[in-house]
């Protein structure tokens, strides 16, 4: 494997960008991990207990506080902001957020205008927060962190309830990160052997799973961060692999499977039945039409929030 890059970006010093941005100084993925923040005070208090860390682990990531504009010479930035609001919505929640959180994302974005490096988004709705932050931007490589946590976690289920190692499962969850998720049940297989998926219990989980661990620590914080770390080894080019992320696809921005290599991606969407393809079908619509609803112009006084 090739060895750590030079500078790595956090945007968001709240609980998601804590997560990441420890995660990222135990792994050694680079060599400077740039942390950004609401405030630059916020940033340097982030940066002191990540160089505590550091200290104390022996890693070879150094953590500094900076600005936004101090990102553009970064291999990759990670955004991880969240406007202050409360989400008070019972169904389809990660959409709760969409509304406040499009002025931090595009605030950012013009920020960034023209960055060239990789930008992964960790911001709920993720799949609508990845589209306006590449559309402000204009940055060319911008993912979505979502569809491969999701995925990730139906390979997790699927072995519990058939009672087999999660990495003898292959099979992806595309679409939405959210409500309109879709299970690629279809063309999953266990052990290279196509399977008989209780896709009903499957569902729940996926369902249930995000709101179970809110309910216990206050945020799914975890999970996201060894997604983004997963993903960064993949679009950095330091592995190869398969990652299922927010991009543009044929006009729309969806989660479809992204095969890298040398950090060059490749759709490879698998084959769907009639009931996928249009739930899909579905999905999309659902996603196209909420997206237009965030293209207002920003307010003013919009500021970067990371609680």
């Amino acid at each position: 494997m090739p060895g750590p890059v030079g500078s790595v970006g956090v945007v968001g010093a709240g609980a998601v960008g804590q997560t990441v941005a420890a995660t990222l100084v135990s792994s050694g993925i680079c060599h400077r991990l740039l942390v950004v923040s609401r405030t630059i005070e916020q940033a340097a208090a982030l940066a002191a207990d990540l160089d505590d860390m550091r200290q104390t682990t022996g890693s070879p990531v150094h953590p500094e506080a900076r600005r936004a504009a101090d990102l553009t010479g970064c291999h990759a930035v990670v955004v991880a902001v969240r406007a202050t609001f409360t989400n008070t919505r019972a169904d389809d929640v990660r959409m709760g957020g969409a509304a406040a959180n499009a002025p931090v994302i595009r605030a950012l974005a013009t920020a960034l205008c023209g960055y060239q490096g990789t930008v992964l988004v960790v911001t709920n709705p993720v799949d609508l927060m990845t589209r306006l932050f590449a559309e402000t931007s204009g940055c060319p490589r911008v993912y979505g962190i979502g569809s491969n946590l999701d995925s990730a976690r139906y390979r997790l289920t699927l072995g519990q309830l058939l009672d087999v190692p999660a990495t003898a499962v292959h099979g992806h969850v595309i679409g939405e990160h959210g409500d309109g998720a879709v299970v690629c049940a279809s063309s999953t297989t266990v052990n290279g052997t196509p399977a008989v998926i209780p896709l009903a219990e499957v569902r729940a989980e996926l369902r249930t799973r995000p709101g179970r661990i809110s309910a216990g620590v206050g945020r799914t914080r975890s999970g996201p961060a060894g997604a983004v770390l997963s993903t960064l080894h993949k679009t950095l080019g330091l592995v190869d692999g398969t990652e299922e992320l927010t991009c543009e696809h044929r006009g729309d921005w969806l989660g479809i499977p992204l095969r890298f290599t040398a950090g060059q991606p490749v759709a490879c969407l698998p084959a769907l039945d009639a009931g996928e393809d249009a739930q899909l079908a579905a999905t999309v619509t659902k996603l196209r039409g909420a997206y237009q609803a965030l293209r207002r112009p920003a307010p003013s006084s919009t500021r970067l929030e990371t609680t």
